[in-house]
């Protein structure tokens, strides 16, 4: 199969395809690049494989950087772009059931492909736009099959991320698991113990961001996945397969994710506070889950109020009011935007004054008594009951400083 109008990222990576040819070279196209221009889906990041040694790379071209360079992979930078371009290889046995012991480079791409995880992960194309199949990958891409690439165990084996993959991708691609390949999943599913709950972490999100969720959550339960991941495996399955019942709208970011499985799970703040955590997950996306969280949960018996969109912000309102669709079919991210756009204030900087007038009004020194006077000037023009204007917050300061000498 050969392809005469390449998408344009595969044209802007052809000169290094070509100069590792005028250098004599073989190099390829392969993997994720390959896959989803079959699929007509969006191209992302372009990789290479090639017979070339990482020495010989950085012998042909000037500009690069070593990043896996034991493994053999080498970014070579060009035109303002990067591109991940890693040599031939083979691999020896996992004792860690993620990393080989040791790699050995070669020369042909055949010895590469049948390393690979998947059939349609395991395609390549040269410079010609030709496509170089050998394990009937175009054929599993029509019949929208995720098949392990050989010995399904021995795949599994080598790497067990490879397990949260296969889910991972029946989200994203809506694709099913082919029968051997699960049967293998659910034999070896144990081995996700000895994954870093990192590596785990971003599959996990993949699939609950993917186009087809709902496909990718089946697999991931009926499997017992679940059984050897942080937190979960406390807990019986059926918060997920409440998860089964929602519709298929596509989530958006990961503290969406984790919102609402602390919804499903009914955790509290500590409560998701330890869940996150034994996800290694990072603070900032913890704090902007849980306000997320909390604002799900104000808003599934009541509607927005200013204060609640002024504490949320414009873009996690939005996210939020996308999980009040998702979970009760009745959220309107267009009056959200509308109500929004109406607040008086949209920050506390947009208050004309600050500290400092409220210090000089009332000659008194800083305190607790400051930061909860500027919280009730703050309510008071989200509530509409006080002007965001100097003279008129002044005369409230002025008063409130009257009838309330303790603050």
């Amino acid at each position: 199969m050969k392809i005469n109008n390449l998408p344009c990222e595969f044209k802007k990576a052809m000169p290094i395809v070509k100069r590792f040819k005028q250098a004599s070279f073989v190099a390829y196209f392969v993997g994720g690049s390959v896959r989803n221009f079959l699929l007509g889906k969006e191209i992302c990041d372009i990789d290479i494989a090639t017979s070339a040694y990482p020495a010989e790379i950085k012998k042909i071209f000037s500009k690069t950087v070593d990043i896996g360079i034991e493994h053999g992979t080498v970014i070579i930078l060009y035109k303002g772009r990067s591109y991940e371009v890693t040599t031939f290889r083979t691999e020896s046995a996992y004792q860690d059931y993620r990393k080989p012991d040791k790699v050995n480079f070669v020369r042909t791409l055949a010895d590469d492909l049948k390393r690979r995880d998947f059939t349609i992960n395991a395609l390549a194309m040269d410079s010609n736009g030709e496509i170089i199949d050998l394990f009937a990958g175009k054929a599993d891409l029509k019949a929208k099959i995720i098949r392990a690439v050989g010995d399904a165990h021995k795949r599994f084996h080598e790497d067990a991320l490879r397990m949260m993959r296969a889910f991972r991708f029946a989200s994203q691609l809506g694709f099913i698991i082919e029968s051997t390949t699960y049967q293998a999943i659910e034999k070896n599913i144990f081995l996700l113990e000895k994954i870093s709950v990192e590596r785990i972490q971003i599959e996990f999100i993949k699939l609950m961001l993917g186009e087809f969720r709902n496909k990718g959550l089946q697999f991931f339960i009926k499997s017992k996945a679940f059984l050897y991941l942080p937190f979960f495996k406390q807990k019986n399955s059926e918060f997920l397969k409440e998860l089964l019942l929602l519709p298929n709208d596509k989530l958006r970011t990961s503290s969406q994710v984790w919102a609402l499985l602390g919804y499903f799970l009914n955790l509290s703040k500590n409560e998701f506070h330890k869940f996150l955590h034994a996800w290694k997950e990072a603070k900032n996306v913890f704090r902007e889950a849980y306000l997320m969280l909390k604002l799900f949960k104000k808003r599934e018996h009541s509607e927005w109020t200013n204060e609640l969109l002024f504490q949320a912000g414009i873009d996690v309102a939005l996210l939020t009011e996308e999980l009040v669709q998702l979970l009760f079919r009745c959220g309107n991210s267009k009056k959200v935007k509308e109500k929004f756009a109406k607040l008086p204030i949209t920050s506390r900087n947009e208050i004309v004054i600050d500290g400092n007038d409220l210090k000089n009004k009332l000659n008194r020194p800083p305190g607790e008594w400051l930061g909860c006077m500027i919280t009730d000037i703050e309510r008071l023009i989200l509530e509409g009951k006080l002007k965001n204007e100097y003279q008129a917050i002044m005369k409230f300061v002025k008063n409130e400083g009257k009838n309330d000498k303790s603050r």
